[in-house]
């Protein structure tokens, strides 16, 4: 046999197996990198209270960045917050900058086309504020032409106001609760959609500011990854199971979302 019939054998083989150890490497998982790493890196609101703020020590607190704290300690990681103003949260995780989104966010259909979401953390009640001068008794009286209603930009209130007060004209805020709430006591808005949580928080800061009867709806909230990211999700889902068992979050809705006691600690 001649020495190129010998060598086509071979050569044939080492292309095979080169074919075999060139197949697609699996990616690594966020579980896995932050268990590589030692470090969560988590998506916040700027500014969002009660669930992400920065106090009056300079500490950045909240319910969901309480959660995400006593996550990490549970697994043994170091907790990297990112700030972000709302309509930059989907993009951060998206772009793999955070690993995950901690924030009141309703997981609707038209996120669900872009994230995964866990189990809800708990559940809100929609409300409306307005200055009592207004005249406005119930959420359902703001469904006229000429009134403007405030929300958060890119929240799911804009969907929510289109829907149940279409007459009304819809002006979206950035800058967060605050800064709607500010529009209402300014007047730059007659009324604002949002969360009971925040509702409680703002009519306690302006004199003058209620909360219009009737619950508009009740929304689940949940943290939002990547789509792919699966293995997370579990992660997520099974400390969200486990410190609802024990009781451990059902106090730390009460203190941050049903109350307003976190405010004479932290503001």
């Amino acid at each position: 046999m001649s020495t190129v019939r010998r060598i086509l054998p071979l050569a044939a083989g080492i292309v095979a197996l080169l074919g075999i150890t060139s197949l697609p490497v699996r990616a690594q998982d966020a579980v896995e990198k932050m268990s590589e790493t030692g470090v969560m890196h988590v998506a916040v609101q700027t500014q969002g209270p009660p669930i992400s703020f920065v106090d009056k020590n300079g500490q950045r607190t909240g319910l969901a960045v309480e959660i995400v704290k006593k996550l990490a300690e549970a697994s043994g990681l170091k907790l990297d917050l990112l700030d972000y103003d709302w309509k930059g949260l989907i993009p951060a995780v998206l772009s793999k900058k955070a690993d995950f989104i901690a924030a009141d966010m309703t997981p609707t259909q038209k996120r669900a086309l872009k994230l995964n979401f866990t189990i809800p953390i708990f559940y809100s009640e929609v409300r409306s504020i307005a200055m009592k001068d207004k005249g406005f008794k119930s959420w359902k009286d703001l469904d006229k032409e000429g009134v403007s209603i405030g929300v958060v930009q890119a929240s799911s209130y804009v969907d929510m106001v289109k829907h149940y007060m279409p007459k009304a004209t819809l002006k979206e805020f950035a800058g967060g609760g605050p800064s709607v709430a500010q529009a209402v006591a300014s007047g730059r808005v007659d009324a604002a959609v949002m969360d009971r949580g925040g509702a409680m928080q703002y009519v306690n800061a302006y004199p003058g500011m209620q909360i219009l009867e009737g619950v508009i709806r009740k929304e689940p909230l949940a943290f939002a990854i990547r789509p792919e990211d699966t293995h997370l999700l579990q992660f997520l889902n099974n400390y969200i199971r486990f410190i609802q068992t024990d009781g451990e979050l059902d106090q730390l809705v009460d203190y941050w979302w049903n109350s307003t006691d976190w405010e004479k600690d932290h503001k």
